[in-house]
């Protein structure tokens, strides 16, 4: 490893040069975040609060961006179009609680996960019977020499 002219200080991997090392006190980021910089999900969240300017039934009103664009999805859906009711369909299973149901009655284990799942079952069974069994004759022969030494 060089070595600096005027110290004993070794430069290299994970030992920058002093001089260009943060300054005790001094931020490694002076400038940091500018205020009022907004995340993705803030500026998302304004666009589809935002409201506009429709007319229903002859009246003008003002609504979200979000309630408009789910009017008008159902809407399409109402129509016929595939693709709007493919895109809403899921949306009401979800308000609805439907989609969590749905996952609930779906197997999670295939068939042979499920065999291989009741021999380890059959096999812990067999064990813990096995052992309460060696408890019990334990227990009996306790018993039964205490019975002998009366």
């Amino acid at each position: 490893m060089p070595k600096d002219k005027n110290s004993s200080y070794d430069v290299g991997y994970g030992k920058p040069p002093q001089d260009t090392r943060f300054q005790p006190g001094k931020s490694g980021n002076p400038k940091g975040r500018p205020k009022g910089a907004k995340n993705l999900s803030t500026i998302v969240n304004n666009a589809i609060n935002e409201k506009v300017v429709v007319i229903e039934n002859g009246r003008r009103r003002k609504r979200s961006k979000m309630e408009v664009a789910i009017t008008q999805l159902t809407n399409k859906a109402a129509t016929g179009d595939q693709k709007a009711l493919s895109l809403l369909l899921p949306l009401v299973q979800i308000i609805d609680g439907h989609a969590e149901a749905d996952a609930a009655s779906t197997p999670i284990l295939s068939e042979a996960d499920e065999l291989v799942m009741s021999h380890i079952k059959e096999r812990y069974r067999q064990g813990v019977l096995q052992e309460i069994e060696t408890q019990h004759q334990q227990t009996k022969t306790i018993k039964t020499g205490k019975e002998e030494e009366s």
